[in-house]
């Protein structure tokens, strides 16, 4: 692959000053150069609903379209209740419906979080990896990015100020194109 790996990222958050939202701005800051990161907001998708799926919503095929451009994915999680967010599930329901066409399926996805809790939003990710399985999608498994203490490490302007995470982040997305390269040059027998 000669061209650049196109990253497509989200947060499963609205809130303006979203700690995961700042996750996804320093991703973007510290992606390698072999990488291009388009960031998307899930503001405007609607409550997923299947009486729709013959008759998409605009956001719905725009963000659907999106998914398809993308060689890989970065999602920045928030933990609600020790899961994700409805948001976030909301957009995945939405993408992988219905399975025929899921532009989700074999993609590489990387995850990050963020949460004022202590645990950085750990159970959010792995209940993510759960749904991942079901549609066979490939994360990364290493480096783990789970930003507890948010509020004390994201500025007043949502800018990431703790200098570990970002170098965890650049892991992240350097294991995240290593990733994506080598499922890309495996052949479908193997």
């Amino acid at each position: 692959m000669t061209d650049k790996i196109k990253v497509l990222a989200f947060a499963g958050s609205l809130r303006a000053g979203s700690y995961n939202k700042a996750l996804v701005r320093a991703a973007v800051e510290v992606a390698p150069p072999t990488m291009t990161i388009e960031t998307y907001d899930l503001e405007g998708i609607p409550l997923y609903n299947s009486d729709l799926d013959d008759n998409l919503p605009l956001k719905v095929v725009e963000f659907k379209q999106k998914l398809r451009a993308a060689n890989a994915l970065l999602i920045a999680t928030p933990e609600y209740n020790y899961s994700l967010s409805g948001v976030l599930k909301n957009a995945i329901d939405w993408a992988s419906r219905p399975p025929q066409g899921n532009p989700l399926e074999g993609k590489p996805v990387a995850i990050m979080s963020a949460s004022i809790g202590k645990f950085g939003g750990a159970r959010a990710q792995y209940h993510l990896r759960q749904i991942f399985v079901f549609l066979d999608m490939y994360p990364i498994n290493r480096p783990e990015v789970m930003l507890s203490d948010a509020q004390n490490n994201v500025d007043e302007k949502g800018n990431l100020t703790n200098p570990q995470t970002r170098q965890l982040i650049s892991q992240l997305l350097e294991s995240l194109a290593a990733w994506t390269l080598r499922l890309q040059t495996k052949s479908p027998q193997q």
